[in-house]
């Protein structure tokens, strides 16, 4: 996993599961992979799942900016 000096910590608007420990992520469609933080696994799988459920809203869009300036070489791995 990427070592980094400071953790992003989750915005004030995101309402959903924070977990306890990062994991590594696989992009299904390239097959690389990436280490991610607690917080940036739980923004990550938000966006993942307003990708399956097709809800491209305001919430959405602020998801991937946070997760774009939190950790940008994972943004273009898994989700650019």
């Amino acid at each position: 996993m990427k070592n980094k000096v400071k953790e992003q910590p989750l915005p004030k608007w995101f309402t959903g599961v924070l977990y306890t420990s990062g994991s590594i992520v696989t992009n299904p469609f390239s097959g690389c992979s990436i280490g991610l933080t607690a917080a940036e696994l739980s923004i990550y799988d938000f966006i993942m799942g307003c990708v399956m459920l097709n809800k491209y809203d305001a919430e959405f869009n602020k998801a991937m900016t946070w997760f774009r300036r939190a950790n940008a070489d994972a943004y273009m791995v898994l989700l650019d």
